[in-house]
């Protein structure tokens, strides 16, 4: 069973925030197991969660996916033995994001140039969406925050660490749109971009001017630039589209 977190666990937990919230939301009942696999690994694999911190509770789990505390034992066992988690005993024990998650394999899919269109088209019209929508609100001082330090973070983040920052930056322009709907479409098509990405190298460069290109989606959503915050997302995804054609076809 997962004991509650510490301080420092809760305070991590906090900035995930509504990607928390609607990535692990209730489950089919008729796929409850794996549903209840896949949403703790979009929360993992997205960086919702940080390598090393606690998941919540089994109990609030339960609740939160609805489902039995059977099934999200289960579900915590099958992560568990994938390398995903770790349980550890004693005050300060539970169930922890493993520090260093298993690497995806180069030859589990192949993806064909359909496949990579198929998921980059969806990203613009939800991504390039959330961006229009979240300028076009007035935020809220939390909301604002969460844009800045995610900015921040993906900016500092070592390489090894981008992709899952990216992700969360990517998550939280999508809570920041209003529709809580979107977040976990979002993610799932997400998921599908990481795998792809996870297939080609980072480059310095391209990392350089995709935090170009990040802070001047969050500063046109800060300003209320649904043009230029659409506009620019819209070239944000398709740079990436770029380098997947050019490494994967």
């Amino acid at each position: 069973m997962s004991a509650a977190p510490d301080a420092s666990d809760r305070a991590g937990s906090a900035e995930g925030g509504d990607a928390s919230d609607a990535l692990l939301r209730p489950v089919r009942p008729l796929n409850a197991f794996e549903d209840t696999v896949e949403r703790l690994l979009q929360t993992i694999r997205l960086g919702v969660l940080h390598p090393g911190e606690s998941l919540p509770p089994e109990r609030e789990l339960a609740v939160r996916l609805g489902v039995s505390r059977d099934t999200v034992r289960e579900a915590i066992k099958s992560l568990a033995d994938a390398g995903y988690l770790v349980s550890r005993r004693g005050r300060y024990g539970g169930t922890f994001l493993a520090d260093a998650l298993p690497a995806p394999s180069a030859e589990e899919v192949r993806f064909t140039r359909a496949d990579i269109d198929d998921a980059l088209r969806l990203r613009e019209v939800l991504e390039v969406g959330a961006a229009r929508l979240a300028a076009g609100r007035t935020l809220t001082a939390t909301e604002r925050d969460a844009l800045w330090n995610r900015l921040a973070d993906v900016r500092g983040s070592e390489t090894e660490a981008y992709r899952r920052l990216d992700s969360r930056l990517h998550l939280a322009i999508a809570e920041a749109a209003g529709v809580p709907s979107l977040v976990p479409l979002v993610a799932q098509n997400r998921m599908r971009l990481n795998e792809l990405l996870d297939r080609i190298p980072l480059l310095a460069r391209n990392i350089e001017h995709s935090d170009e290109q990040h802070e001047a989606i969050v500063m046109a959503i800060l300003a209320g630039d649904a043009d230029s915050a659409a506009q620019t997302m819209t070239a944000h995804v398709w740079a990436s589209a770029a380098l997947l054609h050019g490494f994967l076809d």
